[in-house]
């Protein structure tokens, strides 16, 4: 009930008006049963306007530590959070991969929609990275569909460090449903599982038109962190163009309708 009264009622109406988000391919998207929304991740509102553009509602975990801040403040931040769809898991520890788990697949059984972002973590710097494996287990395990999406500008919108994102369009492109129950049985294989989700990243690469870097972004960042310069680029002599070393395809990122060819 919440989650609709912030959608409807408190916050979605105020996000539409200052940020006019629009979407592509929203048919893709199944109006009743299970799915798995699984998208690149720019920035901390991605959470907050992939839903606002679809009809149903999505749910996504997050990290405990945003429904644990003291005083007024902290209520606000975990009321906020729990009403825009965001189920706490603790991912510290070796037990976090499998609490995610645990959670998209229980929301999956109810079919509901379950967002997920394969990178793990928010891309530091705007390139797509390699995706984990979990996706491919809940897939698999599932049997759901995967619906991969394309955030588009949120990282322009609301750089890393920044709070409150700045005034301008967002996109949200949803790619065509990806089927993998021909791997039934086989959520436990791990050259299955990175298959499975190199296919889905190769998909979110196509579909955003993001450059890719086969390192994981949590990687990425504690290199950053310890200034040990950049990950390869995609194409240089030490990674490959894109997901399991396929080429890198002919896309571009997706620009609001109004500003395509047919506006032209």
């Amino acid at each position: 009930m919440f989650y609709w009264l912030m959608k409807w009622v408190l916050v979605g109406p105020l996000l539409r008006l200052l940020y006019r988000p629009w979407s592509r391919g929203k048919e893709n998207v199944p109006t009743e049963g299970p799915a798995i929304l699984a998208s690149n991740h720019l920035a901390v509102i991605d959470s907050f306007f992939m839903p606002l553009v679809l009809d149903r509602e999505v749910v996504f975990i997050g990290k405990s530590e945003y429904f644990a801040g003291k005083g007024l403040k902290g209520r606000l931040q975990a009321g906020f959070f729990r009403g825009v769809g965001t189920i706490p898991v603790d991912r510290s520890g070796g037990k976090a991969s499998e609490a995610a788990l645990r959670t998209g697949l229980a929301r999956l059984a109810e079919g509901k929609l379950f967002g997920i972002y394969p990178e793990g973590t928010r891309s530091p710097d705007g390139r797509l990275y390699r995706g984990k494996t979990g996706v491919a287990r809940l897939a698999i395990e599932s049997g759901a569909p995967v619906i991969p999406v394309a955030m588009v500008g949120t990282d322009v919108a609301q750089p890393i460090g920044r709070r409150i994102p700045k005034l301008m369009r967002i996109g949200v492109v949803f790619g065509e449903p990806m089927d993998f129950s021909r791997y039934q049985g086989m959520e436990n294989d791990r050259f299955i599982l990175r298959s499975v989700t190199d296919e889905i990243m190769y998909a979110l690469m196509s579909l955003s038109g993001q450059e890719y870097v086969d390192v994981y972004a949590a990687t990425q960042k504690a290199r950053l962190a310890a200034g040990q310069g950049d990950a390869p680029a995609a194409g240089s002599p030490s990674a490959p163009t894109g997901p399991g070393g396929r080429p890198r395809p002919a896309s571009q990122p997706p620009v609001p309708p109004e500003e395509g060819p047919a506006a032209q």
